[in-house]
Parts: C-alpha cells; sequence; structure tokens
C-alpha cells in the first residue's frame, strides 16, 4: 500500500528551494520498528512495489526468499516524479531539477520522518545503486550493509554518452517514451543475449524479425505505463551520479563510510561495466577491509540483475 511523508524545507545542490515535496513509499514484511530493514531503491523504470503482486523484484525478495519478508522489513521509496503515486509533475517543473545526490537526500529526510536512525541493508540495481552509493556517502553511518548491484558510485563517460543519445530521442522523437526505450533496450542486455533468445527467427504472421517485434512490444509497453516527464528525469539522475562531486576523492569519501561494501557486477554489462567495478574494489581495498566484489556469470548484459536470482541469491546468503 502506497503511504507518503512530506518533507519540508528541501533545497537541491543546483539551489532550488521546495517548500514542500511528497515522498511515497512501501512497506512489505514486517512492520517498522518490529525487524532489521532493508531499503530497496528502484531502477529507471522501476517503483516501490519491490515485491508482491506485480513486484518487480519477486525473484529476490518474498517470503522465504534471499531479502525473506518473514525475517526483515523492506522500505521501498518512489523517487519524486517518477509518476507510479500519481502525483502530478506541475511541483517539479524542470526533468533536471534533481540530480542523483538530491534523491539520496530527499531519502535521507524521508528515514529522518519514518524515525529511523539505522538501516540493516540499501540495495539497489542501476541507477537505484548509484543512489544507495549516494546515500551512504551522505550519511556513512547509517547503513550496515551497502549493496550496489549492476552500478557505479560515477556516472562513467560510457554512461553519460548513452543517457545523452536518450534525451536526445527524448526531446526529439514524435513517439519519443517507445523510440528511447528501444535505444535503451540494446544497451540493457547483450549481443549474445539477443542471439540466444532470438536466433534470427523470423514471425511470419508479422512480417518482420522476432527481435524487432520484441523490441517494438518493450517500446509500446513502457509508453502506455511511464510519463515522458518520468523518462527524462529518470535518464538525466542515472547520468549525475557521483559521490565526489563538490567532495575529496573516491578514497577519502568511501574512507568514511562505514558499512561493508558488497560491490555485484554482471560480467556482460555493457552500461555499467564489471572493469569499472573492479576498479572501484581495488581502490576500496586500499582503505576499506569490509568489502566484496561479486560477478554474476551471465550473457544477458545489465538486465541479469534482474534475471539471475539463483545467483543473486548465492552472493547475498552471507548478508540475509
Amino acid at each position: 500500500m502506497l503511504q507518503k511523508v512530506q518533507i519540508l524545507n528541501i533545497t537541491t545542490t543546483g539551489g532550488h528551494h521546495f517548500d514542500s515535496i511528497d515522498l511515497s513509499y512501501e512497506v512489505f514484511g514486517q512492520p517498522l520498528g518490529d525487524a532489521p530493514i532493508v531499503l530497496v531503491n528502484h531502477a529507471l523504470t522501476g517503483n516501490s512495489t519491490v515485491c508482491g503482486e506485480g513486484g518487480w523484484w519477486n525473484g529476490l525478495i518474498g517470503t522465504g526468499k534471499c531479502i525473506d519478508t518473514n525475517i526483515y522489513t523492506v522500505l521501498s521509496f518512489n523517487i519524486p516524479g517518477n509518476g507510479y503515486d500519481g502525483a502530478t509533475v506541475n511541483l517539479i517543473s524542470d526533468y533536471k531539477i534533481f540530480n542523483a545526490r538530491d534523491i539520496a537526500a530527499i531519502f535521507a529526510r524521508g528515514l529522518d520522518q519514518l524515525r529511523i536512525g539505522t538501516l540493516y541493508a540499501v540495495i539497489g540495481g542501476s541507477v537505484g545503486g548509484g543512489i544507495a552509493w549516494e546515500l551512504a556517502a551522505l550519511a556513512p553511518d547509517l547503513i550496515e550493509h551497502l549493496i550496489p548491484v549492476a552500478t557505479d558510485w560515477k556516472s562513467t563517460d560510457w554512461l553519460k554518452a548513452n543517457c545523452l543519445v536518450q534525451e536526445q530521442i527524448l526531446l526529439n522523437s514524435s513517439n519519443p517514451v517507445h523510440d528511447a526505450r528501444l535505444h535503451a533496450m540494446l544497451i540493457y542486455r547483450s549481443p549474445a543475449s539477443f542471439k540466444q533468445k532470438f536466433d534470427r527467427s523470423y514471425n511470419t504472421e508479422k512480417e518482420m524479425y522476432n527481435i524487432e517485434s520484441w523490441l517494438l512490444h518493450h517500446g509500446k509497453k513502457l509508453q502506455e505505463r511511464y510519463t515522458l516527464f518520468a523518462y527524462k528525469e529518470l535518464n538525466h539522475i542515472l547520468a549525475t551520479i557521483d559521490i565526489t562531486a563538490g567532495r575529496d576523492s573516491f578514497k577519502e569519501v568511501t574512507s568514511k563510510i562505514t558499512s561493508d561494501i558488497h560491490i555485484i557486477s554482471v560480467n556482460s554489462d555493457g552500461f555499467f561495466t564489471a572493469a569499472e567495478d573492479a576498479i572501484t574494489f581495488s581502490e576500496l581495498k586500499e582503505v576499506k577491509q569490509n568489502v566484496t566484489h561479486g560477478i554474476i556469470d551471465s550473457i544477458h548484459g545489465h538486465d541479469a540483475f534482474l534475471i539471475e536470482f539463483e545467483q543473486l541469491r548465492e552472493l547475498l546468503k552471507d548478508v540475509f
């Protein structure tokens, strides 16, 4: 069930002031205050419904699953402007008002409103994992286990380049959400994944290759449930992850984070690459001992964090 808290008097890193912002959220499993709390940050087209009916991470979270709702309280916020709570976006007139750090700050204020002083874990995939990194940098003693999945602490040149292409499609296409989704699916998956799934098979009824039909289906599906503003906003947030911006070096910032950090990469991820995570892990090990780096072995690219649940459970079993 969607609930909300009101965040009062908040100013973004860019200097935009809001008298109030409604922050919507959902709670699964044990009631707040009765069990260790796991905060789950949603990905670009995700939302606060992380498990149960329509849950986008049901393979990982639920009764008897890796993050067991019989044991934990699972909390998830909606990024303001993602449209899932039905709120209008006239309060947020510019899709570039919030960056990733602003969202982390809003989440931190939401935790304060809910009287949550510690989190057993924060886990997020893709942009949600980047926001998890930002939250840890903002509140170094808040999180016991920080679990960034298929993500990074910064937006790389490659990531920014893809976000720019996405933005140009969203700004200039006559069918923007649909068309941007087609491009996005090419960077969320891998050539090997497409070969395994389609192998150049042809749909005679539709008179097109099945890969083409599949892409058009995903474009139509997202267009039906996702607003143009939300896509532009989340794409911008994705391009602005950087826990060092206006701060010290990466090692200086992360040396203050007390969390056990469990980095999880996908070896075929062409969006947030495993090679970048390997560099992050190596640098972290110079300033922290409580760091691990797990790798999902999959042909499915970036989206493997939404597919390879058995491997995710194995990688996270010591945490949960």
